[in-house]
This record gives structure tokens, sequence and C-alpha cells, in this order.
């Protein structure tokens, strides 16, 4: 085992669990005051519920056998888990990924501000996690699943985080219809401030979201760590010039929502890509997702916090930028 690899992903690991209480402070700021503390809520309850359900079943699911679809059980109740040990021990491996599995469900909260009943939330996730994400984990990021066995790249979860759960949220918000008075009712967010403070937090967490993905203190990791903070910044300033030209004033919302976007954008390429590569992927994901705001408005789609706008969208536009910016110089696998 080598020992900075090793403190590397725990940091990492302590880093992505942070994103979780900073996703539930940007989502509490925007929705109504009425419902910021059944958002907080929904976000916290992922860190326990998944973070069991990845213990007893998920981690298996994803990681377990030599299935390209679906894993078996060998590594269920955390069993067998040290047959992973390599330059970092398997058990950091599982507590690594799990933070994964806890914040990719608490992404669809946002599509779902305001309408869904805690116990029908909790059932969603439950089984979202176990039989949606596990599987998707494992087709991406196991060397057995078939995209990966397809040669697609995703460094840290562009597919089987953000479109993944953009899709998902797309699917309930179609499902549960719109919140009563939404297109003829104002529904400004409540708390910008908070925003600002959640919006800090993934900013700084999603160091160990991407970097961390190296599994591994080396070169990848720091270019995977400028990369994130380059995207981020492109991303804020691609969407407040796109709001500045459309509406004629830029917005504190905005910043927010254009740092995100090029920080889900770069998720797939962090570690693949150098060079201005990363200001041009962020900066082209603030500014599309901007427009992808139309589209959700047109489609009469009551995303209440753009999930599908800022994660779907900006999870497929890094997803096909990585096919036109991978440097092999960069990483060669």
């Amino acid at each position: 085992m080598d020992s900075g690899n090793t403190a590397w992903v725990h940091i990492s690991t302590a880093l992505i669990l942070f994103m979780t209480p900073g996703l539930a402070f940007f989502y509490a700021g925007m929705v109504r005051s009425k419902n910021v503390l059944g958002m907080l809520m929904q976000n916290y309850f992922a860190l326990g519920l998944i973070s069991v359900l990845w213990a007893i079943v998920g981690f298996s699911i994803a990681f377990g056998g030599t299935g390209s679809i679906l894993g078996n059980f060998h590594f269920a109740w955390l069993s067998n888990v040290s047959e992973l040990d390599g330059s970092i021990p398997g058990m950091a491996f599982v507590g690594f990924q799990m933070m994964f599995a806890v914040i990719t469900p608490a992404l669809i909260t946002g599509a779902t501000a305001d309408r869904l009943k805690f116990s029908g939330y909790a059932l969603l996730i439950g089984l979202w996690s176990i039989v949606v994400y596990a599987p998707v984990a494992r087709w991406v990021f196991n060397a057995e699943g078939w995209i990966f066995e397809s040669g697609a790249l995703d460094f840290a979860g562009g597919a089987a985080i953000h479109i993944n759960a953009g899709i998902a949220a797309l699917a309930v918000v179609m499902v549960i219809g719109n919140r009563k008075g939404h297109g003829t009712e104002p529904m400004p967010p409540h708390n910008l401030p908070l925003t600002m403070l959640g919006t800090g937090i993934l900013w700084f967490g999603w160091i160990g979201f991407n970097a961390g993905s190296a599994l591994a203190a080396d070169g990848v990791a720091a270019q995977a760590l400028v990369n994130t903070h380059l995207a981020a910044a492109a991303g804020m300033l691609g969407w407040l010039a796109v709001e500045r030209i459309k509406t004629g004033h830029a917005t504190t919302l905005g910043a927010a929502s254009g740092a995100v976007a090029g920080l889900v954008a770069i998720t797939p390429c962090a570690g693949f890509v150098g060079g201005v590569a990363p200001l041009i992927i962020g900066g082209l994901a603030g500014a599309i997702c901007v427009f992808a705001l139309a589209i959700k408005a047109r489609m009469n789609w009551d995303d209440s916090l753009d999930v599908i706008a800022v994660h779907l969208v900006g999870g497929v536009v890094g997803t096909l930028l990585l096919g036109l910016f991978a440097d092999t110089a960069i990483n060669g696998e």
C-alpha cells in the first residue's frame, strides 16, 4: 500500500461527504421559506439511508463479480473487501465510492422540491440507489462494466452521476407533475446567501470528487484539481455573460448556477484534459445550460431548481467535449 495515495483518498472521501450538506444549503436557499427544513432533511437523510444500503448491497452490485450488467453479492455486508487491497486499502475505495452513491440521489431533490412527501422521497431514493445507481456505477466505473469495456471515458462520473441523476429528475418531474401555481405564481429563492454558501462548499468538495478519482496522489490528480477549479470559474463567467446579453444584467443565482454547471461538465473530463480545455469546457457548459432553461420552460417541466438544465445538460456537454479534448499526454489510459 502507498501511504500517500491512501491519505489522499481518505481526504477526498471527506471532501465529497461535505458536498452533501453543501448541496442541502445550495438547494435550501433556492426554495420558498416554508420548504427549507424539508429540503435540508431530504439531503441529510440521504447520508443515512444510502450509506447503509451501499454497505449492505449497493457496493457489491457495483463492484462484485464479473458480470457486465450486474454484480453479485460477493461484497455484500462489506465482506471480502480486503481482496481489493492494492495501492490503497479496499475499504478506502468502498468509502470513496459510498460518497458518490450518497450525493447522486440527493441531486434529484432539486427537481422535486416542494412536492414529494418525505416517505415517498425515502422510498424513491432507496429503490433508485439499488435498482438504478448501483448498476449504472458498475457499467461506468467497473472494469467489467459494458460501458467501461466499450472504451468510453468518464473520469469521475459525468454519466454515472450527473446524467444519471438528471434523467431520473426528468422522469420524476414528468410523473408527479408541476407544483400548484407553477407558471402563475412567483416562486423566488428565499435566501440566496444560503445558496452561495452551498455553492462554495460544493466548489470546495468537488476537488475531492474529481481529483480524488485518480485514487492516487499523483500528476493526474493535480491536473484534475486545477481543471476542476478552472472549469468552475469559466462556467460562472459563461453563464453570467449569456445572462447579461439576454436580460441586461448578471445575477447572483446565475453565478452560482454557472459555477456548478462548469463543475458538472468537467467531471467526466477532469483527469483526461489539460491546457485551455477546462476553460473551454466550463465556459461552454455555463453558456449552454442557460439556454437549456428555455427548453425547460417551453416543455413546461417544473424542474424546481434546474437539475435537468445543469446536471443532465451539463453532464452531456462535458461527456461530448471530452471526445474533442482528451489528451493522452495528460493521461494515457
